[in-house]
């Protein structure tokens, strides 16, 4: 789910301009790599904080309206916004993990990440899943720079991910349990 929601995203599209920027693809993927381990771990720790502070019931309807919103909000492109260039003399690994780690806070696979660790237990396992799906969405991003964004049918992939979002929502409202 996160990396259909990922395509699209206003961090795939960092990474597409990162890596027109930079040419530098291997601490490009390394600085989105650990950005996305410390944002997910810190809102996995959350989630986790979530699950265990809030009661079955109560946890189920925020749940499932958590994912209803996620998936209304996966219908809303993103788009960078305007601003200066990224200062080089940091490095392409520096500020790649600056901006992604800050552009994943709040960041509709961030809410997922908390979402998920909220109905899961095992952290490393929401941490791993939640930043391979990033990974998945944003290295071909890396390598295709110039290709891949006029080539990826992005408004299909947002209907995806939301109808998928969507469907996680019905079933947490509906109580059904996921593993």
């Amino acid at each position: 789910m996160v990396a259909i929601g990922e395509i699209g995203d206003k961090t795939q599209l960092l990474a597409l301009i990162l890596s027109a920027r930079f040419r530098r693809p291997v601490p490009i993927i390394l600085g989105i790599l650990c950005a996305t381990l410390l944002n997910h771990g810190l809102a996995g720790l959350l989630g986790g904080w979530i699950r265990d502070s809030i009661g079955p019931d109560t946890l189920r309807w925020g749940l499932g309206v958590s994912f209803l919103a996620i998936a209304a909000w996966a219908l809303k492109a993103d788009k960078l916004d305007e601003g200066p260039q990224p200062i080089g003399r940091y490095g392409a690994f520096a500020v790649t993990l600056v901006a992604f780690f800050l552009a994943e806070i709040g960041d509709k696979t961030q809410v997922a990440t908390v979402a998920l660790a909220a109905r899961f237990d095992s952290l490393a396992a929401v941490v791993a899943g939640t930043t391979a799906g990033m990974l998945l969405a944003d290295v071909p991003a890396v390598f295709l720079a110039d290709r891949a964004s006029t080539r990826i049918p992005f408004a299909a992939i947002r209907y995806i991910a939301a109808a998928l979002f969507a469907a996680m929502g019905i079933a947490a409202l509906a109580g059904f349990k996921f593993g």
